[in-house]
């Protein structure tokens, strides 16, 4: 008997600790930006991010990859990525490793507030951390809201980049198309990690 209830109780916890994860559902994240500018609004969506949290410690990760931001014409995303992200640029190590540091935007931080995730509801919060991009690490705090309903958990959030903040430099040439701040609008539905 005690050798049953033992097994019961692993199996609980076990099932209790898969739960505290939460991922990303497939095509579940879009995050775009906004740009304003006399000549031309830039507006661009990128539905590949990876996005996982866990529930039980508030800590989440998001990375996204910058060339997944798609635009209305070729051209602007070329330039985008070229001129401003610099994705393609490479750095060579001692021990001639080949990376691409600016290729992708990683972000890692917590939840400030408490929230319990027995219950189905939105709640308004804070999250602070590390915004690495381009090649620059800043403290950043966002504020969104989280919502629980089911199995799913839906994380809204609106904030501003300033672009020289991250080190990201517009030819003289497009100076006046592009904005100094640009709008960041992410929404995610994640749901209970499942180990493959």
């Amino acid at each position: 008997m005690k050798k049953i209830i033992l097994a019961f109780g692993l199996m609980l916890a076990v099932s209790v600790f898969k739960a505290q994860i939460y991922k990303a559902k497939e095509g579940g994240t879009v995050i775009s930006f906004y740009s304003k500018s006399p000549l031309e609004d830039i507006d661009a969506t990128n539905k590949g991010a990876i996005v996982v949290m866990n529930t039980n410690t508030n800590d989440i990760q998001v990375r996204l990859t910058i060339q997944n931001f798609k635009f209305k014409n070729a051209l602007m995303e070329e330039h985008f990525n070229e001129n401003y992200m610099e994705t393609n640029k490479k750095v060579t190590n001692a021990s001639g490793v080949v990376t691409y540091p600016y290729r992708n935007a990683i972000f890692k931080g917590k939840i400030n507030e408490k929230i319990d995730y027995t219950k189905d509801g939105e709640n308004k919060v804070t999250v602070t951390g590390k915004m690495e991009m381009h090649g620059v690490t800043k403290d950043e705090t966002y504020a969104g809201t989280v919502t629980k309903k089911g199995d799913e958990i839906t994380i809204k959030c609106k904030f501003k980049i300033k672009v020289a903040d991250y080190g990201i430099q517009v030819p003289s040439l497009y100076v006046k198309n592009i904005a100094e701040v640009v709008d960041i609008d992410v929404n995610t539905i994640l749901e209970p990690y499942q180990k493959q």
